[in-house]
């Protein structure tokens, strides 16, 4: 795909000092890369980080020309936006990746003027700008907000809150977070699955030469279930299987990728596939074997995996996508997100508003003409 490149200019914030700003193609996303890495530093989430776009870049629908924003302070400070221009009158413009993976993503910045700078350099792109997921504690939606004032409208929707477990000592022990009926539960589970065979869990950190057998081991045990039959298992998902293992070969480079399994005779029932960075553990995909259900071994190496990152003095269990029964017995806290969509004061805005709002009006109709049926 070609693209035009726009050219990197300055911007001025009143009183604030000038900084360069730059967007990048798919063809030229490598050279942000370096730059993009010094940003990273030690918290930000798996989705912020540059082998995340990437992967996204190099095996998702793009539906439009990639546009990764970058404001640049100084050569470790700055602030970064992927995005994506999509084709039509509107142009809109969208976060990269959200649309198919619909993890919570946020803009990676060094700081809060430089968040500020980019928020700016979005409006100056002239573009409607939409961003789920966005957790709702973000600065970004303050800086966005701030920067559209008087040239714009900002609206706020509520997103689909996903899950978390703020570590701590206690969770080197996970049953001891558990309710009476749950940790009888967790004993049970154990003792059934003793009973078939050797009962063992591994928590890998492939490097690249190990990484091809033990993902598909990994894909093969997730699709072992409900999930294989309905196609949604990254073994049967050919869009998305691609970007998680375009992004398992990055993430194992780096040293992040963890692969964990729950063994009962040598044979794999349960899988995570996950990342470690940022001070956290981020749960990306789970599955097991359902002829294995009634020994609940996804729950049993849930509970070794917080086990695990506890005992690592990590921050926090991400448990991502969104909150769920399950989710429920590990944990209430819940992290909110936002739909935020921003429209210009030009043509552009204009149009993409009122194509909004009546599709807006549309489904609402739709929604009471079901309810009252």
């Amino acid at each position: 795909m070609t693209v035009a490149i726009e050219k990197s200019e300055p911007i001025r914030l009143g009183a604030t000092a000038p900084a360069s700003w730059e967007t990048y193609s798919a063809e030229r996303l490598g050279d942000i890369g370096p730059f993009w890495e010094a940003l990273e530093g030690k918290t930000c989430s798996p989705m912020q980080q540059y082998i995340w776009t990437d992967a996204c870049r190099a095996s998702l629908p793009i539906n439009g020309e990639l546009l990764v924003v970058a404001v640049k302070t100084g050569l470790k400070s700055g602030a970064i936006a992927p995005l994506v221009r999509l084709y039509g009158g509107t142009r809109r413009l969208e976060h990269l990746g959200v649309k198919y993976i619909h993890e919570p993503a946020d803009f990676l910045y060094s700081d809060a003027a430089a968040l500020k700078m980019l928020a700016s350099t979005l409006v100056e792109l002239g573009s409607p700008l939409f961003l789920e997921r966005l957790p709702a504690d973000s600065p970004t939606i303050v800086a966005i907000q701030d920067a559209f004032q008087g040239r714009g409208k900002v609206f706020l929707r509520p997103g689909k809150p996903y899950p978390r477990i703020a570590l701590n000592e206690d969770w080197e022990e996970p049953g001891s977070q558990l309710n009476s009926g749950r940790r009888s539960d967790l004993r049970r589970a154990i003792r059934n699955a003793e009973k078939m065979g050797l009962l063992r869990y591994e928590v890998l950190s492939p490097t690249p030469g190990e990484l091809a057998p033990l993902l598909e081991e990994a894909f093969e045990v997730e699709a072992a279930n409900w999930k294989g039959r309905e196609g949604s298992a990254v073994a049967r998902d050919t869009l998305r299987g691609e970007f998680y293992r375009r992004y398992a070969a990055a993430a194992s480079e780096a040293g992040m990728l963890r692969l964990c399994f729950m063994r009962v005779g040598g044979r794999a029932i349960a899988m995570q596939y996950a990342i470690e960075c940022g001070g956290s553990f981020w749960l990306l995909k789970i599955g097991y074997r359902e002829e294995f259900a009634r020994c609940s071994p996804g729950m049993l190496l849930i509970a070794e995996t917080i086990r695990y990152a506890a005992s690592r003095g990590l921050n926090s269990y991400e448990f991502l996508g969104t909150a769920a029964s399950w989710t429920r017995i590990w944990t209430k806290d819940e992290c909110a997100s936002v739909s935020l969509r921003a429209y210009p004061t030009n043509v552009r805005g204009v149009a993409a508003l009122a194509v909004d709002a009546v599709q807006s009006a549309r489904n609402r109709l739709v929604h009471r003409l079901r309810r009252d049926k």
